[in-house]
């Protein structure tokens, strides 16, 4: 795991990563984010801790003209996000580089967006800092996070230390654990700079398929993707088991449909 962050993954996770959580875990919340936005046409964004680049095509495809940079620390998420199809007439430049020291030129973005990114950045303040920095002057900076475990979440935690240990599942629950809720947000922003900070819950049913299958699917393409490997195919399929029957009071025809919810924070430079 490097230093510089907290979700570090294989090429070959990535593209896992892309499959599973990237579509259908983020991808049903990316398109809220984007359009808290407003983005219009010809504008500049960049879209940090950009992962397989889910927000990215979003984003390009409303400012046309444009520009549009997805930055991530992981160079196997950018090597995913680069192979997939941009939208006609959209521009997506892909870096590599870390969220508290992107390298980006002062004031070349009108808009920062980032999905779930946040709770794997080290030094949130810098990294905080660093997105007012690269912003133009009256720019605006729109974070998601989770703003809890959710029963999805917590049932693959509660499997994952059952049969991983309780380190391994620390590292899988930093995704949802210890984040800040809706004052440390607004603190947060406001204290590195921001004005006209708000910061909004939303909440949204999400649907995921074949739950045994997504569940393995979704722990390869995780930083936890190692420690999985290193069980038995019967370990493996015990694991999957727990969470369907976990699960068993959300399920419907496909898998299951559970609750999510997350905090929007919108601000502006």
């Amino acid at each position: 795991m490097s230093d510089q962050s907290g979700f570090q993954v294989s090429d070959s996770a990535a593209e896992l990563y892309e499959q599973y959580p990237a579509r259908s875990l983020l991808g049903p919340w990316a398109p809220g984010l984007v359009a808290l936005a407003s983005l219009q046409a010809g504008e500049r964004v960049l879209d940090l801790a950009c992962g397989t680049g889910v927000v990215a095509r979003l984003a390009a495809s409303k400012v046309g003209s444009g520009q549009v940079t997805g930055l991530d620390i992981n160079a196997g998420m950018l090597a995913v996000a680069r192979s997939l199809s941009t939208p006609p007439g959209a521009a997506i430049t892909w870096v590599e580089a870390s969220a508290a020291a992107t390298g980006l030129p002062d004031a070349c973005f009108d808009v920062v967006l980032c999905q779930q990114g946040l709770q794997f950045f080290p030094d949130k303040a810098t990294a905080l800092r660093e997105v007012r920095r690269v912003l133009m002057s009256g720019g605006r900076a729109l974070f998601s996070t989770w703003k809890s475990m959710g029963p999805y979440h917590r049932a693959v935690g509660d499997a994952v230390e059952r049969f991983l240990g309780v380190e391994v599942a620390t590292k899988f629950r930093s995704t949802r654990r210890g984040l800040p809720d809706d004052v440390a947000l607004r603190r947060s922003f406001i204290e590195t700079g921001f004005r006209e900070v708000q910061v909004c819950p939303s909440t949204m049913v999400v649907h995921l398929p074949a739950i045994q299958m997504f569940v393995l699917g979704h722990l390869a393409g995780t930083p936890v993707a190692e420690a999985l490997a290193s069980l038995s195919e019967e370990k493996r399929a015990a694991l999957a088991r727990q969470v369907k029957l976990a699960l068993k009071p959300y399920a419907d025809a496909e898998g299951v449909a559970v609750p999510d919810e997350v905090n929007l924070s919108i601000a502006h430079k």
